[in-house]
């Protein structure tokens, strides 16, 4: 029996989970946090923002999740396409456009309409989302799941000898795995156009040589969306959310151990962080697809569906649009009226509100940014 393409629930869902907290609820848990003696110095606020260096928060999590979404969700559309009656040729060029359309994304939201292109930054996180899933679809279609955990093996260990035993040309004596002293650095300093924005210039992120292990990254998801596609005829729904915890289970274990040796580290992009992270998103949809797509209990899963459905757009709008502004014209008077902490709490409450309000409107009249 064939497997029929379809839409999990729990992928828009666990989407809009995941955008939910880009979309500004990160500062709204900061706010509420503040309102206690601990302040924003607890853990559940301090896990709202990104570690500096080696180590691992919840907001670390955010943009590996979203890319393990995009893979997974590769395994489905790629069906779709093939019962289509789409050839191999029509199907790669929407893999190259949509990673294009990705790249430019990510250009435009750096500033690309200002027109200053000595300054502009060239990597950015759409870039790196275009990248990854892009050569983790050109793995699917040409490889075995077998080959390609071989590839995804060999390119995790690759990365940790080259990162952890060749420091950069130019460290000075820095350290290999420091932000100075990191192969990273030095490959975006030779052959990365623009800005790199951190270390005065020496260091970004979402650089080319990172983006390598982030093709992992996609590849679980593509490995999660492969594995859920099975016919329920093979392996039920609870059965294949029990294989998928006892995954991450494994992952989260592998990468701890590796993390002694290769610390998590989001700007790296280290192996370590690959699995870790990897956990986590193959934990959180086992999760969320037991819950939606096997129990049934669907009802609550609209508010997050709403943002999951229009997540690209609503990164994008966030930067073009001025929210805040609007924010402030229906709440801002309320707020001059309230204790400092307790505006803030109303002032990030209002941006979330109008954010998926927004969303809200979009989804009523299903229009929808399809890359």
């Amino acid at each position: 029996m064939e497997n029929k393409p379809q839409r999990l629930l729990s992928i828009d869902a666990l989407r809009g989970f995941d955008m939910l907290f880009i979309m500004g609820f990160s500062s709204l848990v900061i706010s509420i946090c503040s309102l206690f003696p601990s302040g924003a110095d607890c853990w559940l606020a301090t896990t709202m923002g990104h570690a500096k260096w080696h180590g691992l928060t919840h907001h670390d999590t955010i943009f590996p999740l979203f890319l393990f979404l995009a893979g997974m969700s590769f395994p489905f559309s790629y069906a779709k396409q093939v019962a289509s009656g789409k050839t191999s040729k029509q199907i790669y060029i929407k893999i190259f456009k949509r990673a294009l359309i990705l790249i430019f994304l990510g250009v435009v939201y750096n500033g690309f309409f200002k027109f200053d292109f000595a300054s502009l930054r060239i990597c950015s996180v759409l870039g790196r989302i275009g990248l990854a899933w892009m050569c983790a679809a050109i793995l699917y279609i040409n490889f075995s799941a077998r080959t390609r955990a071989i590839i995804c093996g060999a390119v995790l260990i690759g990365y940790w000898l080259l990162i952890c035993y060749v420091p950069a040309p130019d460290a000075e004596g820095a350290a290999a795995l420091t932000m100075q002293g990191n192969l990273i650095g030095y490959i975006d300093r030779l052959i990365t156009p623009g800005r790199l924005i951190y270390d005065g210039g020496r260091f970004d992120p979402e650089g080319l040589l990172s983006t390598v292990p982030a093709v992992v990254t996609a590849m679980l998801g593509i490995f999660t969306g492969e594995f859920v596609r099975i016919p329920e005829e093979k392996i039920s729904g609870k059965r294949k959310s029990l294989y998928m915890a006892g995954a991450a289970a494994a992952l989260l274990a592998t990468g701890l151990l590796w993390s002694l040796v290769f610390p998590l580290n989001k700007m790296l992009w280290s192996s370590s962080f690959v699995l870790v992270v990897g956990a986590y998103s193959v934990g959180m949809f086992a999760l969320f697809y037991y819950i939606i797509d096997v129990r049934k209990w669907q009802k609550w899963t609209k508010f997050f569906a709403v943002i999951g459905m229009n997540s690209i757009t609503i990164y994008m709008a966030q930067r073009i649009i001025s929210f805040s502004s609007i924010n402030k014209f229906f709440f801002g008077g309320i707020a001059e009226k309230l204790p400092p902490q307790w505006a803030d709490v109303l002032l990030d409450f209002g941006f979330v509100a109008i954010s998926w309000l927004f969303l809200y409107f979009l989804y009523q009249k299903k229009t929808f940014l399809k890359i």
